[in-house]
């Protein structure tokens, strides 16, 4: 099971950005997945997750109208389409995956996700 990450950069604030996950080893129906992100000095927190198979889909607060999430089984990618930046959106943003039976709890359980992509940096300044 492997993840990459991609997309990340510098933006204005009140620009957009769409991070990529391409994920290989497995298949999107099979895994929850989820976004985090960690800002200097801050825990890892979840921004994002989403079922392919049962089309459920959670947001954080802090983020909710102006993140989506979305996929494309076929190039077994997960975006996320980053809209509005402040730059309290500035971190290093990762994807990941959880079983099934954590869904429900998905931006809850940072524990509970078996397999981590590497990173990408969003940078939001003027």
């Amino acid at each position: 099971v492997q993840l990459q990450a991609s997309g990340g950069g510098l933006v204005q604030p009140g620009g957009s950005l769409r991070l990529s996950c391409v994920v290989s080893g497995f298949r999107l129906d099979d895994r929850v997945i989820g976004w985090f992100r960690q800002a200097p000095g801050k825990e890892r927190e979840a921004v994002s997750c989403f079922s392919s198979e049962l089309g459920n889909t959670y947001y954080a607060d802090s983020v909710k109208g102006r993140f989506t999430i979305s996929n494309n089984n076929a190039e077994n990618t997960v975006y996320l389409q980053m809209n509005d930046l402040k730059p309290e959106d500035t971190a290093v943003y990762y994807c990941a995956t959880l079983p099934y039976r954590w869904v429900r709890h998905c931006l809850d359980v940072r524990s509970r996700y078996d397999n981590w992509g590497q990173g990408t940096l969003v940078t939001v300044s003027s």
